[in-house]
């Protein structure tokens, strides 16, 4: 079924009003969720909003907190997220730093007490439009067995990079692990097969089944190298969040436990923020140029396909399963009309 953004966006509002949150916080929830489908990720879009309005219903998040924000040092922020919504607590914790960033040059957030951020891609670009540079991290529930093992004993651990050019800015996203569990559960919710590597069953046997995986482990990317970047993530947000390792993490896939996974975000100023965003920005039309192994499939750069997916799913709309979005409407309050689908739009 295929949905615009505006559709999309003002039913995710409007379920999140209901569910209590302030307006506010509602748009800056479904904007990250709707970002999200836009870019081409429907696994961290709109398939992760049912399950936030039971985590809401079931006092798991608290939708009208903006989180309580302490200054420990002159760069180094304290959030306590006090059960948040994730992209309005971070949000919050990057608009401070961003005011204390022109005193201290470097800052940093550590986000405890949140729920699920999203796509980490949304706040490193936001603070990359400002012409800062930032760097996000945060830990998931045990979802990805180490190198060699076969139990799920590390998060996901993704990491995302922004950094400002005279162009549009340099966006890296990237789990640690192959694929997202948002992706595995995408699969299981479309009923499709998993490619042959991404996971295991629960009992650790290889496996192409998305509700088998669900209950398993996800391959660390790049093997012992993926394994050993997730592991340094996962050591480095515990230490300066002081959160749970992933083994004991919760609340980011269920609706049954408070979220205890931690978040960090890093904001840097540049001392010549004009002629060096020029020269990134040369740069990346140089790499871009140059030669490609396949000539039908020019050299691009991380955030490029996204780029171009945003572009034509604004003009266009996006697909979105079927029953997701019959299950998304059934929930709206009855007060409320019901948005059609862009084809019954269409004359």
């Amino acid at each position: 079924m295929r949905v615009l953004a505006d559709q999309a966006e003002e039913v995710a509002v409007s379920l999140l009003v209901a569910a209590g949150a302030p307006a506010d916080h509602a748009a800056i929830q479904a904007e990250t969720l709707v970002g999200a489908e836009l870019r081409g990720h429907p696994s961290h879009g709109l398939q992760r909003l049912p399950r936030l309005l039971d985590r809401i219903n079931n006092g798991l998040a608290e939708p009208r907190s903006s989180g309580v924000l302490t200054w420990r040092r002159t760069g180094e922020l304290h959030v306590n997220g006090a059960r948040g919504l994730g992209p309005v607590i971070a949000f919050s914790a990057i608009e401070a730093l961003l005011d204390r960033i022109d005193e201290s040059g470097i800052a940093f957030a550590s986000v405890s007490n949140s729920n699920h951020l999203g796509m980490l891609a949304v706040y490193v670009e936001h603070v990359a439009r400002k012409g800062k540079i930032c760097i996000a991290l945060s830990t998931s529930e045990a979802l990805v067995h180490p190198f060699g093992g076969t139990r799920a004993m590390l998060g996901t651990n993704p990491v995302a990079i922004g950094i400002p050019t005279a162009g549009e800015p340099f966006v890296l996203d990237l789990a640690t692990s192959l694929v997202s569990m948002g992706k595995i559960h995408d699969h299981a919710l479309r009923g499709a097969p998993l490619p042959a590597g991404w996971a295991l069953d629960e009992d650790g046997r290889p496996t192409t089944d998305a509700e088998q995986a669900k209950r398993g482990s996800i391959a660390p990317f790049g093997d012992a190298k993926g394994y050993g970047l997730g592991l340094a993530f996962e050591l480095l947000v515990a230490s300066l969040v002081g959160s749970a390792f992933a083994p004991e993490v919760h609340g980011t896939l269920d609706t049954q436990h408070v979220a205890n996974k931690g978040d960090i975000f890093i904001i840097i100023d540049t001392s010549n923020p004009s002629e060096q965003m020029r020269r990134t920005a040369d740069y990346l039309s140089a790499l871009r140029a140059s030669p490609a192994a396949d000539p039908t499939r020019p050299v691009t750069i991380p955030g490029d396909g996204s780029g171009r997916r945003r572009k034509a799913a604004l003009a266009e709309g996006f697909d979105v399963n079927d029953a997701l979005w019959s299950a998304l409407i059934d929930r709206l309050p009855k007060n409320l009309s019901r948005p059609l689908p862009l084809q019954e739009c269409q004359p």
